[in-house]
């Protein structure tokens, strides 16, 4: 059987949300067993029977809308995306329709997770630095018609276990000096970096009023797959939709 964790903020009925755990799947499938990516050098027939068992054990109306992450700020339609073949470059989807499941890949970066105060329309978003630095998250919140009033941040690296140089550091602090607080000094040259801070700060600054963190670092849960701590690691997936009951 898989595993996953789900969101700790208030629940709303017949919305779903969770991010998987590394344990369940197909028996040493990329350094562990249910790796849920096709870019990391895995047999393609482990991962479509990890994506099967997720779908089936997790219940979900359809099999997740994939996408091609890129570390970028493009975050798609899932109504408009989903009539194009090849999967979409994006690091984001947004849905507002019922059955729709969003979905993206992690080991370290932020899954974060979006919805409206009513929960009809909601969004899945991929977050490294790359990501918050060219502004995913306003992208993301472009998309809503509705107040985006709550956020989850899911199992992602800690500030303890990421460390960043000089440059990366005045890049952010020259975008928003509010940023300054998100270092702190390690030695010379090095400051841990608390990713999680930041796009607090950004999903507030936007209007998203309550945001959640799930409080678990994946570098030091290895229940989660984390690229710094083992760079040849399989993918989590973190999903969210709609179930149609509440149409």
């Amino acid at each position: 059987m898989i595993d996953w964790v789900t969101p700790n903020w208030p629940p709303i009925e017949g919305l779903q949300a969770l991010t998987s755990c590394r344990q369940g799947g197909v028996s040493g499938s990329q350094r562990s067993s249910l790796n849920l990516a096709v870019h990391v050098g895995d047999d393609p027939t482990n991962v479509t029977e990890n994506r099967r068992r997720l779908t089936s054990q997790a219940g979900l109306p359809t099999q997740p809308y994939w996408l091609d992450q890129r570390h970028d700020n493009r975050v798609v339609n899932y109504q408009t995306a989903v009539k194009n073949k090849p999967l979409p470059a994006a690091d984001g989807c947004f849905s507002d329709q019922p059955n729709q499941v969003c979905a993206i890949l992690t080991a370290d970066c932020l899954p974060i997770l979006i919805r409206s105060s009513d929960g009809r329309q909601l969004a899945a978003v991929h977050a490294g630095w790359r990501g918050l630095h060219k502004g995913v998250i306003a992208s993301a919140l472009k998309q809503f018609s509705r107040t985006p009033t709550v956020a989850w941040i899911g199992p992602a690296i800690g500030p303890e276990a990421y460390q960043v140089d000089d440059l990366l550091r005045t890049n952010f602090i020259d975008l928003n000096r509010d940023y300054e607080a998100s270092f702190k000094p390690v030695s010379s040259g090095q400051w841990q970096m608390d990713l999680i801070a930041i796009a607090s700060h950004q999903l507030q600054a936007h209007g998203v009023d309550q945001v959640y963190t799930s409080g678990i670092c994946c570098y030091q849960d290895q229940r989660f797959y984390s690229h710094r701590r083992d760079p040849d690691c399989g993918r989590m997936a973190t999903l969210i939709w709609r179930d149609s009951t509440t149409d």
